[in-house]
């Protein structure tokens, strides 16, 4: 047994307020509360909220406190995410610091909720980690996990727990727990998707086992979720399936098939163009969906039938 414990944040928002002391608080509770704790996530844009405004141009303070505070509990410390500025333009960015106060990696979310998280750009670097003696991590952020592509791809570096913060209040909520349970069970790792309260979501964080069940939900409360997971139970897993059943990562490796949708070369986009550009929805503005109708498109194409 490879057993190591982590703990979500899930909490109260302001997005009008610095949180990062109250950020500072939790993690002082959650230690003092369950000191065997190993590692701590806390949710989506938790420190400044989810107004670019009320976003400090440099970041580089904030997260060097984090720093200190990881150092001092020795524990792993993802603070959330903050919209950090730059030359390049504004990012939704993460770091992960170790029991050392160390910053081992950093990630960019990819898939800003476009068109709602209007001028954000997407990062297109991953990040995978490892603590020493247990295993490796991913991690992404919340819209990331609709793209399973993201996942496919950490889980073919050898993710084996996929650290997800999130920031959802939004009638969509019910389909991100579903999501997260699909995202275990095929890509067979833990998912910590933790959500926050008020500005920074509506609750509902939940830890998912690599069999896709579900090891706890949380509700619309302010929580500290204390999990401990087993590395070996995704081992066996991905070694001999769920129950002996499916070795979903093994058949992927050894398929007989690329996909040409990811090659613009080799795919006809014709559809995916006819859907229209990526924009605000506007009131009480028909949307002409005739042209996205697949029959239309001509078959000719072989790609067409990818």
């Amino acid at each position: 047994m490879t057993p190591f414990a982590i703990a979500g944040i899930q909490m109260f928002v302001s997005a009008t307020h610095s949180n990062v002391e109250t950020i500072k608080h939790r993690v002082d509770l959650a230690k003092a509360r369950f000191p065997w704790i190993d590692m701590i996530l806390v949710s989506e844009l938790a420190a400044f909220g989810p107004l670019h405004n009320n976003h400090p141009r440099s970041i580089a303070v904030t997260i060097e406190s984090f720093q200190h505070l990881a150092a001092r509990h020795k524990i792993w410390l993802i603070p959330g995410s903050m919209f950090e500025k730059r030359d390049s333009g504004v990012f939704n960015t993460a770091v992960v610091i170790n029991p050392s106060g160390e910053i081992v990696g950093r990630y960019d979310k990819m898939f800003p909720f476009a068109p709602y998280e209007a001028n954000v750009t997407g990062g297109s670097d991953f990040l995978i980690f490892d603590v020493p003696g247990v295993g490796r991590f991913g991690f992404s952020i919340c819209y990331d996990i609709w793209f399973p592509e993201t996942t496919r791809t950490l889980s073919s570096m050898g993710m084996e727990v996929l650290l997800h913060p999130v920031l959802t209040s939004t009638t969509d909520r019910d389909v991100e727990l579903a999501i997260a349970r699909a995202t275990a069970a095929q890509f067979q790792c833990y998912v910590f998707d933790i959500n926050g309260l008020g500005a920074g979501g509506i609750g509902r964080s939940c830890v998912v086992g690599p069999g896709g069940n579900v090891l706890y939900e949380a509700r619309g409360s302010e929580e500290i979720i204390p999990i401990e997971i087993d590395m070996d139970i995704v081992r066996r897993q991905r070694a001999v399936g769920q129950n002996g059943l499916g070795q979903v990562l093994k058949s992927f490796r050894d398929r007989n098939v690329e996909f040409p949708v990811y090659d613009n070369a080799l795919f006809d986009h014709d559809y995916l163009n006819a859907l229209g550009s990526l924009e605000m929805p506007k009131q009480h503005r028909p949307v002409d969906i005739s042209d996205t109708n697949p029959s239309q498109f001509e078959e000719d194409d072989p790609s067409h039938r990818h």
